[in-house]
């Protein structure tokens, strides 16, 4: 019997009671290597990839863009990006909630955080939606799938984890995810459109807003828009690169804070710790899953799946829609950085000896990690809206999800079926 196939059993298994996804990874991973090459050899490998990871200079850019994102929700910049969307689309039907939609993604390009995004917009947008009578379906759901788009719309820490898994360039990544980003702004918009237009309730208008008051609004988005130009400009122009970027970024975050006097010690003191403990449990996932990683790889698995793809009498794109499938199903039971981390060491090779390319794969990965945030039994970003807004049922928010849950379908559709969307502005890069 393959090494591999017992691995991923006792791996689940492992997982399933309630281990945490770190431990279960390295443990199983570990164990795995021993059995293969011995016991020496395996603790060999176990230890330097744990001092290599831990002293990456590309992973550095990690806790800088958390610390981004943290400054940005300390500093209050969504309650102005909301103000700015509400004013230009409050006065259409269901306009609040195609503005909770834009919001997001405006908030999730300096963020980077679903989780982060979803509750900061809970508390933002929910309470003016049902000031105005909105269905809280509608509302939550809205709140619950724009969250989604922090890990797509760059800077996105999954990008920078899936790139140094893949060992794909993390600048192409980014720039590849803005167009992806942007069709799933406009999906959700379109979703919150023909709700409104089968239920008109659901979505009433807002008073409309003149002019003036409209273009005053814009200026609260002036902190976030420069802040995502600087950075992602400074990428796509070639400024800098994504790790020169992240701390570039951070230092604006920490600016835009400072002058809106939304920072004192003690603040700043929780930020950097908050930084600290996230940026702690990405790297101990990672670390698993590259221990777990060197397993599978030394125990065949990526060959073996390689193989089957090349024998099998299907076509790539079939075997594409079989990998989406299983992601959609881990999805169901796993949280996206675990799902990631676990799956792209096994399944990137596959992809790229089908010709595909895993920077558009990579895009791919994270709108299909994107629906699974929002889909039972897991949901993360359902959870962590419930935390925020307690007397709503779950069943509501979940009933909430499913128009926007379609329009990702048709998304990730239109992605796989015309890469040129994703390869495009990458493509310039060069």
């Amino acid at each position: 019997m393959e090494t591999w196939l017992p691995g991923l059993v006792i791996l689940l298994i492992v997982m399933f009671a309630g281990v945490p996804i770190a431990m279960a990874m390295a443990a199983v991973g570990g164990l795995g290597l021993a059995v293969i090459l011995g016991f020496q050899p395996a603790m060999t490998i176990v230890g330097q990839t744990t001092f290599d990871t831990g002293l990456s200079y590309p992973l550095s850019v990690v806790p800088l863009f958390v610390l981004m994102g943290n400054l940005v929700t300390r500093a209050g910049l969504s309650d102005e990006l909301y103000a700015a969307c509400h004013a230009w689309l409050g006065h259409r039907r269901g306009g609040l909630a195609m503005a909770t939609a834009v919001a997001c993604g405006g908030f999730s390009a300096v963020c980077g955080s679903s989780l982060a995004t979803a509750a900061t917009m809970g508390k933002v947008a929910l309470p003016q939606m049902r000031r105005y009578r909105y269905d809280d379906g509608l509302a939550s759901g809205v709140i619950a799938a724009g969250g989604t788009l922090g890990i797509l719309i760059p800077p996105s820490v999954i990008l920078v984890l899936y790139g140094v898994t893949a060992q794909q360039d993390i600048a192409r990544l980014f720039i590849a995810g803005i167009v992806p980003g942007l069709l799933g702004v406009l999906g959700y918009m379109a979703a919150v459109q023909v709700v409104c237009w089968r239920r008109p309730e659901a979505g009433p208008r807002a008073e409309r807003m003149g002019y003036r008051d409209r273009f005053a609004a814009l200026g609260g988005v002036a902190g976030i828009l420069s802040l995502f130009v600087l950075v992602i400009g400074g990428i796509y122009a070639g400024i800098f690169t994504a790790t020169e970027a992240a701390g570039i970024g951070a230092t604006g975050a920490f600016v835009i804070a400072l002058a809106r006097r939304r920072l004192t010690l003690r603040t700043l003191l929780e930020t950097l710790a908050d930084t600290a403990a996230t940026t702690t449990m990405m790297f101990m996932v990672l670390i698993g899953a590259l221990i777990f990683s060197n397993f599978v790889n030394i125990a065949g698995l990526p060959d073996f799946l390689s193989q089957l793809a090349r024998t099998s009498e299907l076509p790539a794109w079939a075997i594409l829609a079989a990998v989406l499938l299983v992601y959609l199903c881990l999805g169901m039971v796993l949280e996206s950085l675990s799902m990631v981390l676990l799956t792209v060491p096994i399944f990137a090779p596959v992809m790229a000896g089908l010709g595909y390319d895993l920077v558009w794969f990579g895009i791919i990965v994270v709108v299909v990690t994107e629906i699974s945030l929002i889909t039972p039994p897991v949901g993360l970003n359902v959870f962590v809206l419930k935390t925020v807004l307690p007397d709503v049922p779950l069943s509501t928010i979940f009933r909430g999800i499913l128009p926007f849950v379609a329009a990702d379908v048709v998304r990730l559709a239109l992605l796989a079926a015309v890469p040129a969307l994703v390869l495009f502005l990458p493509d310039l890069m060069r």
